[in-house]
C-alpha cells in the first residue's frame, strides 16, 4: 500500500449535491461509503471537510458581517458537516470521532495532535472540524496544517473536478490538465488549487497532494491504490 496515513480534504460545496444548499444525503451517503472501502484497506484516515455548503466567512464579510464573526460562523459550518459525516460514518459501521480545534465538549473532543495520532493509531477515521481555531485561515490551510501535524503520506484533497487545469475548466473549454505538477509551478502560475498559505505550507513540509474528483464514487480507492487519475503535486 502506498499510502498508509492520508488527510482527506473534503469541499462543504460538494456536499450539496444538486440542491443548492446544505447536506444532500445521498453524496454523504456515497461519500461514507467510498471512505469505508479505503479504511477496510487498512489506511488511517484524517478528514478536514469546508463548510461553504452552509456559510462561508469570507463571503459573509462583503456582505456586511464582521470577518472574524463570519470566520467563525464559518467554522462552525465545517462542525455540522463534520458531524453529518461522522453520523453517516457509523452508520455503516465505521469507527469515527470529531475532533475539534475549539472546545465544544461534548460535540466533539478539543483537538492535539498526541489525540488524532492516538485515534488514527486505534482505527478510528478522525475528522477535523473548526479549521484552524483562528479566523482569516481557510479549511484549506487548516487540511494543510492538520496533514503536517498528523504526519500523514499525502494530503488528498476531493473536488469537482479530476485534478488541476491550466485554466478553470467549468469556465475554460480549451483548459487542460496537468497529472503531475509541482509546488513552485502552482505558485508561479497563480493556479488556483488552493490558497497560498496552504499551498506554501505543504511545499515547505513536504507534504504531497494528490487533487482529484471525489463525486464520482469509486474515485477515492482508486487515487488511494495509485491509479493515475487526478494531478499530483510535489516538490
Amino acid at each position: 500500500m502506498k499510502y498508509k496515513r492520508i488527510l482527506l480534504k473534503l469541499s462543504g460545496e460538494s456536499l450539496m449535491g444538486a440542491q443548492g444548499y446544505g447536506i444532500d444525503e445521498n453524496r454523504l451517503s456515497e461519500y461514507a461509503d467510498q471512505i469505508k472501502e479505503i479504511a477496510g484497506l487498512g489506511v488511517q484516515i484524517g478528514i478536514v471537510i469546508g463548510g461553504g455548503n452552509i456559510f462561508r466567512g469570507l463571503s459573509g464579510s462583503k456582505k456586511g458581517f464582521d470577518r472574524v464573526k463570519g470566520d467563525q460562523m464559518g467554522m462552525l459550518a465545517t462542525v455540522i458537516n463534520a458531524l453529518a459525516l461522522n453520523s453517516a460514518l457509523v452508520a455503516v459501521g465505521v469507527k469515527s470521532k470529531v475532533l475539534t480545534a475549539i472546545r465544544m465538549e461534548p460535540i466533539g473532543e478539543f483537538y492535539s495532535k498526541d489525540k488524532a495520532i492516538e485515534s488514527l493509531n486505534a482505527g478510528y477515521v478522525t475528522i477535523f472540524a473548526a479549521g484552524t481555531g483562528c479566523p482569516y485561515f481557510t479549511t484549506d490551510t487548516g487540511s494543510s496544517l492538520r496533514g503536517i501535524e498528523i504526519e500523514a503520506d499525502a494530503m488528498f484533497k476531493g473536488t469537482r473536478v479530476d485534478g488541476i487545469y491550466t485554466a478553470d475548466p467549468e469556465k475554460d473549454p480549451t483548459a487542460t490538465k496537468y497529472d503531475d505538477i509541482s509546488y513552485d509551478e502552482i505558485l508561479r502560475q497563480n493556479l488556483k488549487v488552493m490558497d497560498l498559505s496552504a499551498t506554501v505550507m505543504c511545499r515547505d513540509n513536504n507534504l504531497p497532494i494528490v487533487v482529484f474528483n471525489m463525486d464520482k464514487v469509486g474515485n477515492l480507492k482508486k487515487v488511494i491504490l495509485g491509479e493515475n487519475i487526478g494531478t499530483y503535486v510535489h516538490p
